[in-house]
This record gives C-alpha cells, structure tokens and sequence, in this order.
C-alpha cells in the first residue's frame, strides 16, 4: 500500500471528513480490521485566512502549503492529497518544487462528471475557486462547461462556507439556500453541479440534491484509495 501525504487543517472539519473516508474506503477494499497509510500535516487555517483575506498575499499562502507538502514527502508519502478545493490554484507552483506527486481533486471529479455524461455544470466554493481558471481548465480539457454563479450567488456561498461551514456549523436555512441557488443556476443550463468546497457536502449530499451533485471530498477520497492499493 502505497503512504498518502494528506494536507489538511483547511479546514479541520473537512479533514476530519476526509481521514475518516479514506479509512472507510481502505478497509472497504482490504477487508478486516485494514486501515489507510498516511502522514497528515494540518495548516493552521488561521495563518491561511490571514494571508490570503487579510494581506492578500497569494505567494505567502502558497508558501504555507509547499511548507505542508514538504513535510508530508519527508514523512514519506509516495503521493499528496491536499484535503481542500481552493488551495489547488497553487498545485503547478508547487509540483515544480517537490518530489511528490499531488493528486489534483478536480482531475478526479472531470472524470466522474464525464463518465455521467454532462456537457454543463455549475461550481459551489469560495470564491478563489468558484472565480479561478483551474476547475474551468480542466473540465474544458474533458469537454465540459463550467458555469459559474452570478455576483449575489458566489457571495452567498463563499460567506455562508466561511461563517458557518469551516465553523462545523451547519443550517437547514443555508440547505435551502444552496439549493435554491442550484435551481437558478439548472435554469441557465447547469446539467449538474460540483460541490467544489470540502466542507459542502456536510451540508448537503449528493442525493439530497435533484440534480446529479459531485463531491469532491468522496471523488478525492475514491482516488486517493485507488491510487494507494495500486490500482
């Protein structure tokens, strides 16, 4: 079984999500009493928000990462697994400078929407995801478009994920909220959407909305799992 390097602290809610996924999933596959290999570096997600909130600093966010990935390929991880949507932006910058490979979450969930055969879909994170290139980059490279929230949508979910999802704080008011956004979002063509913050689908399964619902954290977890036992 090849050591998974995971990443987390970004939050911790979602790495706790995560750390219990992947062990799920192992033992799933393996059988018996079997559990995950891997090292796990959790960021302070305070430095992180200062950084890229406060001070807008992008490059000391990025550094904040490679720092965790560093430590995580000492540990010795055959790969890394950054449990968070946003801080992908950084993963060219920060392959170029380790050893390990990262294995990118919207990679995984490109394929899980291609394979459902969807040609649209919407996209719900924060906002350096919901208005960044790389989800849109990548589900283009797999012939799919990406359509993104209007201005009031993307604040909606960007400011309910940072006051109440990282905070393990979750509503039925803001259930209904997203769902009422991915309705309007279905209207202007969205044939599926991505729950492209690790924290959304605490909030919201995938079968819980009436449209096909991507996780990111479970698409991750399955790949992550995959691509430690060899497969």
């Amino acid at each position: 079984m090849r050591k998974i390097g995971l990443v987390g602290g970004l939050s911790w809610v979602s790495t706790a999500a995560y750390y219990q996924r992947l062990n799920e999933l192992t033992q799933t596959r393996l059988g018996g009493v079997s559990s995950v290999r891997l090292a796990l570096e959790s960021v302070n997600r305070q430095h992180y928000v200062d950084a890229v909130i406060e001070r807008q600093d992008e490059a000391g966010a990025c550094a904040l990462i490679l720092d965790a990935v560093r430590s995580v390929e000492r540990a010795g991880a055959d790969f890394v697994v950054i449990a968070c949507n946003d801080v992908h932006r950084f993963v060219p910058e920060i392959e170029a400078l380790v050893s390990v490979p990262i294995l990118h979450i919207a990679d995984a969930t490109a394929v899980a929407v291609k394979a459902r055969g969807l040609s649209a879909v919407s996209l719900l994170g924060v906002r350096k995801t919901m208005e960044g290139r790389f989800y849109p980059d990548v589900l283009a490279s797999h012939g799919i478009e990406t359509i993104v929230p209007s201005e009031d949508e993307r604040a909606y979910v960007h400011d309910t994920i940072y006051a109440e999802l990282v905070h393990n704080r979750f509503h039925d008011a803001t259930r209904a909220g997203y769902l009422r956004v991915m309705a309007r979002l279905a209207k202007r063509g969205a044939e599926g959407v991505v729950l492209a913050c690790t924290e959304i689908p605490l909030l919201l399964t995938p079968e819980q909305v009436p449209m096909p619902a991507f996780s990111t954290t479970e698409l991750h977890c399955l790949a992550a799992v995959e691509k430690a036992l060899g497969a």
